[in-house]
């Protein structure tokens, strides 16, 4: 700016130089950025040898979605005549490459929940803790997050097999006061037994113990912990803060039960420690939360109590070949409104290409084929699609088997009355083998589709044997008494 001044007081660059004291083709040059409109800031960019072939190396970049290697690009450049060294084009791939990705970056749109809708867990691997031998053995945390409080439970465990998934559930909706209507985690062999057409099939346990508690269980997508961002943070807190590292200078546990007490202040501070987000504490905000939260049963579910086993008329069961006894019973361009910290003010119009339901509920599946199988079946109407639906999310088995014969049996009757029958049996809940038959033989008798009867696999008419429990033992109390 004193260049300027004295340039422009002057009119004469020789003069304005002296007075400014720099060199006369230094204001010359400043007064030609000026007159052009260039900005006077910075650095100068001078031509490289490189410019040239820049479109070129931005086509190759975006032709190899952002996976060309610098060495193999530099190969081909100098057959196009490019004589600079291979340094110079790792520095103008680097800086294509670093252009694509900021086009093509995921977009994210902030994520409004309301109280008691959405709980998230996720697992960590915990310190080592001396075992029952005495030899040091790996733990895992089980990290849960409630989504609207941002209250978290963080519960150390030996595994992470289903029984203790269970439990520690049990134990963390126990620990919030109430259970939410969704619990989002990740497609784990505990959670999803199989994918039929990108549609994750429930654990049969799972929708069992869903039931119990009165939530729906979901889980992400493949490889995208993105989409339950609550819980992966949580799990990195508490690495942060309860493994032993050189960072936080934390000595060696010296049992299970002195972590489980770490475990407990943890989430004793953290819950009450003002949230950078909402200003307020997670304890607090769970206060209000649980006022909507349902009621959750006076016992936990069977599977949270380890395997399940029936207990024999000596009061004992078998568990690997071993009888236990056991006690009795069971004891721009926007305009926004001014909001309260933790309220973000999103207009829905803004993500009209967003994935996520607008509501805040999750969005049903769209079953994709895999194969032919699976193609062939889906083929038959939008009563095979919602079949397929209803009965991966009540953990049906067989189905890959279930919807091959339904497959056979269009062949023989019909597809539009064979996908009438499979949209008759996802509404009232029928996926058993002889469902589907029975169903299209039933309508071929005239029955209103309106004569719907939800059945239920857990429970059977099939009379029982304990009728002859008795039968050969010694009667008494009359003459025709026998032996």
């Amino acid at each position: 700016m004193e260049i300027f001044e004295a340039l422009d007081a002057t009119g004469s660059a020789n003069s304005a130089a002296k007075l400014a004291g720099v060199d006369p083709k230094t204001v010359r040059r400043y007064a030609r950025m000026r007159d052009t409109g260039r900005p006077v800031a910075g650095t100068v960019r001078r031509p490289k040898l490189i410019d040239p072939f820049l479109p070129k190396i931005e086509e190759w970049v975006e032709r190899s979605e952002g996976l060309v290697r610098a060495d193999k690009l530099h190969e081909r450049l100098q057959l196009l005549g490019f004589t600079g060294d291979e340094r110079t084009t790792r520095r103008a791939v680097a800086m294509a490459k670093e252009h694509w990705k900021a086009s093509h970056r995921r977009s994210y749109r902030p994520w409004i929940t309301e109280p008691s809708l959405w709980l998230q867990f996720d697992w960590g691997w915990g310190p080592k803790v001396p075992g029952l031998d005495g030899e040091p053995r790996q733990t895992l945390l089980f990290c849960a997050w409630l989504a609207w409080s941002r209250f978290r439970v963080v519960i150390p465990t030996w595994d992470r097999t289903l029984p203790t998934v269970i439990s520690c559930l049990d134990t963390t909706l126990r620990a919030i006061g109430g259970a939410p209507t969704y619990v989002l985690t990740d497609n784990e062999r505990t959670m999803t037994i199989d994918r039929v057409a990108g549609v994750a099939v429930r654990h049969p346990e799972v929708v069992a113990a869903g039931r119990h508690y009165g939530v729906q269980v979901h889980t992400c997508r493949p490889f995208d912990p993105e989409s339950k961002g609550g819980s992966e943070a949580t799990v990195r807190i508490a690495k942060a803060d309860l493994v032993p590292t050189h960072a936080n200078l934390l000595g060696a546990y010296d049992s299970f039960a002195e972590l489980a007490g770490t475990c407990s202040l943890f989430c004793h501070k953290v819950n009450n420690r003002v949230h950078r987000e909402t200003h307020k504490t997670p304890a607090s905000m769970l206060d209000i939360e649980r006022t909507r939260l349902h009621p959750l049963p006076s016992e936990p579910h069977t599977s949270a109590l380890g395997e399940s086993r029936t207990v024999l008329r000596d009061q004992t069961v078998r568990f690997g070949s071993v009888r236990y006894s056991t006690p009795a019973g069971l004891t721009k361009v926007a305009r926004h409104q001014i909001a309260l910290p933790g309220r973000p003010v999103i207009v829905p119009d803004h993500y009209p290409d967003h994935p996520q339901d607008l509501s805040g509920h999750p969005r049903p599946p769209k079953p994709k084929p895999a194969n032919a199988a699976e193609e062939a079946f889906l083929a038959l109407g939008p009563g095979a699609k919602s079949w397929l639906i209803e009965a991966a999310a009540a953990g049906t088995t067989r189905m890959r088997v279930k919807m091959a014969a339904a497959v056979e049996l269009a062949a023989l009757v019909g597809a539009a009355e064979v996908d009438i029958a499979l949209g008759m049996a996802a509404t009232a809940g029928r996926f058993a083998d002889d469902d589907l038959m029975s169903i299209v033989r039933h309508r071929q008798t005239g029955a209103r589709p309106s004569d719907l009867v939800v059945c239920d696999e857990s429970y059977s008419v099939q009379p029982g044997t304990a009728v002859w429990a008795d039968f050969g033992r010694l009667t008494s109390g009359g003459p025709d008494q026998r032996s």
